[in-house]
């Protein structure tokens, strides 16, 4: 993975850069999953951020849940989640997913540190999701979750070394200058 490649993929597409890592123990809530699936997702969650070096609890002292996936079959079910306007911030996002016809969508809540506080997630599975396997599924979201990537990734090992650079102490918790995507570099020649 060369600096331009990491560079690419916290750059959005105002061009801004945001490389930005949770800064709080993680606390995962899933909805809308079978009790066999949701086993999967529990154990993938916390492989993952304890592969990144971060804590995964059972719940944020302030929200509760700070890292909420969402699944549904169709955008219209989330009408039906209690005050979906005031945890998004919008009060049209199953309409705008659907004319999107996006499959998943992600949003991210920050820090005043700029660290991650909390990540929304919201996946459609009758589209090109439906046939996803529980284990292969769960470990995109749960890396597409560990940093405000602007890009979408697809799990690999160079991301997951990625990602444990990211999760360097000696790093800051959320970076705005492309530079910083030379200092992960380097953490991934070692």
């Amino acid at each position: 993975m060369t600096p331009e490649e990491i560079t690419d993929l916290f750059t959005r597409k105002d061009g801004s850069y945001l490389c930005a890592r949770w800064g709080r123990p993680v606390a995962p809530v899933i909805f809308g999953l079978a009790d066999e699936s949701l086993d999967i997702f529990r154990t993938v969650i916390r492989a993952g951020f304890a592969h990144a070096g971060h804590p995964v609890t059972d719940t944020d002292p302030e929200m509760g849940s700070n890292l909420m996936i969402f699944f549904v079959r169709d955008w219209s079910e989330l009408a039906e989640v209690p005050d979906l306007d005031k945890l998004t911030g919008s009060d049209d996002l199953p309409r705008r997913l659907q004319r999107q016809r996006a499959d998943q969508y992600r949003m991210f809540r920050f820090d005043p540190d700029g660290a991650i506080r909390a990540c929304l997630s919201f996946v459609r599975m009758s589209g090109a999701l439906a046939d996803a396997h529980p284990a292969e599924l769960a470990e995109a979201l749960t890396m597409r979750a560990t940093l405000s990537f602007a890009a979408d990734i697809t799990p690999s090992p160079e991301l997951a070394a990625l990602i444990r650079a990211a999760y360097d102490p000696a790093l800051p918790v959320a970076a705005g200058d492309p530079s910083h995507a030379l200092r992960l570099f380097a953490r991934l020649s070692v």
